[in-house]
């Protein structure tokens, strides 16, 4: 004996399943170009002040 077939999912089901997925998707973009400039080396990120250079490295003699 077969198992029953599954029920066919209503159109609003499906979208609604879609648009939790989009919404995933768009969380985690948003998290990696959010976190992107925290995760780049001092002074490089768009926090650094115009003009801003880091010191110059001084050799020892």
């Amino acid at each position: 004996m077969a198992p029953p077939a599954p029920e066919r999912v209503s159109l609003r089901t499906a979208c609604g399943r879609a648009a939790v997925g989009l919404l995933l998707v768009a969380g985690l973009v948003a998290a990696v170009i959010l976190g992107t400039p925290a995760l780049s080396a001092p002074g490089t990120g768009p926090a650094a002040p115009p003009g801003a250079q880091p010191a110059p490295a001084r050799g020892h003699h």
